[in-house]
């Protein structure tokens, strides 16, 4: 869900969405039963954004989805320039 998201709204060269769930068993988020992601992205549309700005997008890509299915999400992006 959170790839498809990410693809239909940031248009993503390149994209790893990783399921760190497992890693907080009986965290308190874990039991509320929502995810730990990390997250990777490349797009286009990060070219000449700042750190927030890109983080921003991603938030906003993912929408409610925030706040119904996910505890914790890392975030690593980057404009297909610096790779």
């Amino acid at each position: 869900m959170i790839e498809r998201m990410l693809r239909d709204a940031l248009s993503p060269v390149e994209i790893q969405v990783k399921d760190q769930s497992h890693l907080h068993a009986g965290h308190a988020g874990a039991k509320e039963g929502k995810g730990h992601f990390e997250v990777t992205i490349v797009s286009e549309q990060f070219d000449d954004l700042s750190r927030i700005a890109r983080h921003r997008l991603v938030y906003e890509a993912l929408g409610s989805f925030l706040d119904t299915d996910i505890h914790a999400l890392s975030i690593n992006a980057f404009s297909p320039t610096e790779l």
